[in-house]
């Protein structure tokens, strides 16, 4: 916990907090969805009020993944707003923290054959059920990294609101490497051997996560990097065969200049380890990597609905301008990795979900774990005057 890079303003569950992470009722998981559902949808309906209304909605994508009630969620949203009998609705589960891309994916394929159509995405996940109780310390480790959050995004392909759209959906990359059983099974929701249910990560999950990633910019890159950059790499990489010279250090990213056709980087929020893992591997500054670090240290990893906290901190600190490009990187369980490409429409400055505490980013995620000094002497070898069988 003291190195999660978790600060101390992050939301969660009720149950949790109260006491109850052991006994969670069914009427604790539908709360927590209510809760962060309705919220979402509320503020968007009110900022889209008389543009959009619920009954305008012609596609439903609702995301979250260890949660699957019945009737469904998108259910629970289309009788709350009494949207109408002919919508689509998809609800999707078991696609982990990059279920938000595979939502917009569904959606934009959908678009393909469907003119003038409004969708609506909502991506969260239940924490309180899926508190882990037992300890299995691969599975505590979800404890320390997962909080409760979620989002709402509109999306259309009407051509009457391209003066009020925001962004623009370049491309969409998808790359599965569940193949490989030790990807498959580096990030699983099981039981230990006392009988917990809890999510289970695994010391694989980072080789994982980059072999998917490599797929998924193998496909995508190419796509909106401009050609000079991608001959220059061909050219340079090609010249390294044939000579002998020493490898270079993985800090050197790997080998493309990713601001030739890319100005902004929305990490998935998962981790320390991942975020710097990424950072490293793509040769990104500290500056691109801060908004995902920013975010986990606000709001925790947030699961499908993280990259958005992400983006809404570049959007608070008036960092994304009219024609600039964004690189959203997701990863999830199974194990895959789904990225996409926004182009941004206009200058945003709303200061969203981050009103109340971006101003003391990221001077505040500087302040030292309160874990750090009060159970540090936990790794203490001579303090350990407790053993446990």
């Amino acid at each position: 916990m003291a190195s999660s890079g978790i600060g101390e303003e992050t939301y969660g569950p009720r149950n949790v907090l109260e006491g109850r992470e052991d006994s969670p009722t069914l009427l604790d998981a539908h709360s927590e969805m209510d809760e962060i559902m309705f919220d979402t949808l509320d503020k968007l309906f009110h900022k889209t009020k008389g543009l959009i209304s619920p009954s305008d909605i012609d596609i439903l994508v609702v995301n979250v993944s260890l949660f699957a009630p019945s009737p469904s969620l998108t259910s629970r949203v289309i009788n709350r707003y009494k949207m109408r009998e002919d919508i689509k609705s998809f609800n999707l589960s078991g696609l982990g923290c990059s279920a938000s891309v595979i939502s917009i994916d569904i959606v934009q394929r959908i678009f393909e054959t469907r003119e003038n159509s409004i969708a609506l995405v909502v991506s969260t996940e239940t924490m309180g059920p899926h508190w882990y109780c037992g300890k299995d310390r691969s599975m505590m480790l979800s404890n320390c990294l997962f909080r409760a959050g979620g989002s709402s995004v509109l999306l259309t392909n009407a051509a009457r609101f391209k003066n009020r759209a925001l962004m623009k959906l370049v491309t969409v990359v998808r790359a599965h490497v569940g193949s490989d059983d030790e990807a498959y099974s580096c990030c699983m929701q099981m039981e230990d051997r006392d009988g917990h249910p809890g999510f289970l990560l695994t010391k694989y999950l980072k080789k994982a996560a980059a072999r998917a990633l490599t797929k998924n910019l193998q496909v995508l890159l190419p796509r909106v990097l401009p050609v000079k950059e991608l001959i220059r790499y061909a050219i340079v990489r090609a010249l390294k065969r044939r000579t002998t010279a020493k490898r270079e250090p993985a800090s050197s990213g790997i080998g493309l200049n990713l601001k030739t056709g890319l100005q902004h980087f929305c990490i998935h929020p998962g981790g320390r380890a991942i975020i710097e893992g990424v950072g490293k591997s793509l040769g990104l500054t500290e500056f691109d990597i801060e908004p995902a670090r920013m975010a986990l240290h606000r709001f925790g990893n947030t699961s499908s609905g993280g990259l958005w906290y992400v983006l809404g901190y570049m959007e608070a600190k008036n960092r994304l301008k009219k024609g600039e490009k964004i690189l959203m990187m997701s990863m999830g369980a199974g194990f895959e990795s789904n990225n996409c490409v926004w182009e941004v429409l206009k200058d945003l400055d709303d200061k969203n979900v981050w009103e109340d505490s971006v101003d003391r980013y990221p001077e505040l995620s500087r302040i030292p774990n309160p874990f750090v000094e009060k159970y540090d002497w936990i790794n203490d070898d001579t303090m350990s005057f407790v053993r446990v069988d």
